[in-house]
């Protein structure tokens, strides 16, 4: 099916919040074929979906003026392994805080989670921590925090990166990675405390996963 297809399937259901992807950059042969689907993705289910892939402050506003509810970032605002505080003010004041999601997938390193870039082939100097979440929650109105040596695996969930967020009381926070059962997304509740929201992807029978798709939605 095209990407309108789930839009659609997503709004019937009431599950807002769902993450448009575009995996080739927008230099690839392939970018605007992606473009395409993401497009009608977003008319499909206006102010109903995010999207992330290569957004930066020139072209993240297309996207809102499209129908996404956030556009969700990373690279973008970190260079040479630190927060460009100069590109995250420029998004920041190009869609609003309301519209901005930060996107802080993270790898352990050292017994500590590490953001990392460029498609999760670059560790910054960053921590995701306290301090981390403190200074980048004003410019954002949620954090998108994958679990990248689980993502995809669908073999549970980075328990210990669940608890640590748990404990923080700030914006929300939406977790990624590793769930492959409604019993992963219970122990997440468990684990976070409640405060988590979870993204759930190639795991679901809709996506050639095994979680039934209608059970996910009746939980979520």
């Amino acid at each position: 099916q095209d990407a309108a297809w789930y839009a659609r399937l997503y709004r019937e259901k009431g599950l807002i919040g769902g993450h448009i992807i575009l995996l080739n950059p927008e230099d690839s042969e392939y970018y605007d074929a992606d473009l395409v689907q993401a497009l009608g993705a977003l008319e499909a289910f206006p102010g109903g979906l995010m999207i992330g892939g290569g957004i930066h402050s020139d072209n993240a506003m297309k996207f809102i003026r499209a129908g996404a509810s956030h556009v969700i970032v990373t690279s973008y605002v970190f260079k040479e392994g630190k927060i460009d505080f100069e590109h995250l003010k420029a998004i920041h004041e190009s869609v609003g805080r309301e519209h901005l999601v930060l996107d802080l997938s993270c790898r352990k390193k050292d017994g500590l989670y590490y953001i990392v870039t460029d498609r999760w082939q670059k560790f910054t100097e960053h921590v995701v921590n306290e301090e981390t979440l403190n200074l980048l929650a004003p410019y954002c109105s949620e954090f998108l925090i994958h679990a990248v040596d689980v993502e995809g695996k669908a073999s549970g969930i980075e328990e210990e990166l669940a608890s640590m967020l748990g404990v923080w009381d700030g914006i929300p926070i939406t977790y990624a990675g590793g769930v492959g059962s409604l019993d992963d997304v219970e122990l997440l509740k468990k684990l976070g405390n409640r405060r988590l929201d979870v993204t759930i992807g190639s795991a679901l029978d809709i996506f050639g996963g095994t979680i039934p798709f209608e059970k996910a939605a009746d939980i979520s």
